[in-house]
């Protein structure tokens, strides 16, 4: 790590971690005409090489089973979608979305009646979510082997992939055009004042005071909070992506199908890309990135070339491990402040959707911050009161 210095020894708000929700936070905030403090972001590694936005998949959904979810990932493609005018430059490039949408399938009665459900709650807030009967997916789409599936839920409006990676570098370059400091350092600890946050102590030996402290560190929250003596239920887990080229490819776009098995499978331009969970799903170490070959053997193979019987000749052309930062109370982001501790500003635990979740998510931090309130989408059901009292705000659509 080549250190970097910062200019100044005092900011109004401190960032922890610069990937994606970092640098959502910096942007939105930089170009609040309502704020017009200093912004540092603090970032352990430049290269991004272990952040779980470099091994994100960068799609998009409505298929959650909570309208705040629903109402996050609608303005995630709202800004998507109109990216040149969100980032008021017009040099910035289109992003396009590839609009396969999702599909879940259900074999058993109970999962077919939850997908029901939500699909009328995401029906009530706007989406194009359908179910579809056996017969109605055999005619949609002939690939599927069939014979066990009761319906499926499918969502062919603005749900699929678009380009992260990009949104994340324009958001970088913009809040450093606004004047947002971006340094490679560590936080290695924080000064308290009675119950505010003081400054934080950085691996370079610099001592930086902080109006506000904003915890972005991705799966190593936990890490950022032990510091300001604070806890919180984020570990990170592995998850397995395999990319693969089929000797027969499907007449058709493949939406992001999750299937019973747990393994999700889509389109991937002239590939298709195939993940899952470990069944054995629990923390591991921040360094471990090791992959699972047996995973691809044992467990995604079998599942797709049964579910889509043209892909029983198939060859892996890329893998990878990347780490949700896993909320364990209910899978559900904590954003805002720590009632103890009210200039700590939690952004943690998404739980695998926060790439898809940072355009909302980057926006109403920003309006906290400066406002002390959110004044667009409210996003107060995510607040860390609820994980003193041990109350969770479950979302059951987590991939």
């Amino acid at each position: 790590m080549k250190i970097t210095a910062a200019k100044f020894t005092s900011y109004d708000v401190i960032i922890v971690g610069g990937a994606m929700m970092g640098a959502s936070v910096a942007w939105h905030l930089s170009k609040n005409p309502d704020f017009d403090g200093r912004i540092l972001v603090v970032e352990r590694d430049p290269s991004y090489q272990w952040a779980s936005t470099s091994h994100t998949n960068s799609c998009l959904r409505q298929q959650f089973s909570t309208e705040i979810n629903i109402k996050i990932s609608q303005y995630g493609y709202e800004f998507i979608s109109n990216f040149k005018n969100k980032v008021s430059d017009y040099s910035a490039p289109d992003i396009p979305f590839h609009d396969f949408g999702y599909l879940y399938l259900a074999t058993d009665d109970a999962f077919a009646d939850h997908l029901r459900t939500i699909q009328l709650l995401q029906a009530s807030n706007g989406a194009g979510t359908e179910i579809l009967s056996q017969q109605q997916l055999m005619d949609k789409f002939p690939y599927f082997y069939l014979d066990d599936i009761i319906l499926g839920s499918h969502n062919p409006l603005n749900e699929g992939y678009f380009d992260g990676i990009t949104v994340f570098d324009w958001w970088r370059r913009k809040a450093r055009e606004n004047g947002v400091e971006f340094i490679t350092d560590e936080v290695i600890g924080i000064d308290m004042t009675g119950d505010r946050v003081d400054g934080v102590h950085l691996a370079s030996g610099a001592r930086i005071a902080a109006g506000q402290l904003v915890n972005c560190a991705g799966p190593r929250a936990v890490e950022v909070a032990e510091m300001a003596g604070l806890t919180i239920p984020v570990e990170p887990r592995k998850r397995f992506t395999f990319v693969f080229a089929a000797e027969n490819r499907l007449d058709r776009d493949l939406p992001l199908t999750v299937d019973p098995s747990g393994v999700h499978v889509r389109t991937d331009g002239q590939y298709y890309m195939a993940g899952c969970a470990p069944d054995d799903d629990h923390a591991v170490d921040y360094t471990d990135f090791d992959m699972d070959h047996n995973i691809w053997m044992d467990k995604v193979w079998p599942a797709i070339a049964t579910r889509i019987p043209a892909f029983e000749a198939v060859k892996v052309v890329n893998e990878w491990v990347g780490h949700y930062a896993y909320n364990t109370l209910d899978q559900n982001a904590i954003i805002g402040p720590h009632p103890d501790v009210q200039n700590f500003q939690f952004v943690n635990g998404f739980s695998g959707h926060g790439l898809q979740q940072s355009p909302a998510i980057g926006r109403g931090v920003s309006e906290l911050i400066t406002y002390g309130e959110y004044r667009t989408l409210d996003l107060t059901p995510f607040k860390y009161e609820r994980i003193f009292a041990n109350n969770p705000h479950i979302e059951r659509a987590v991939i």
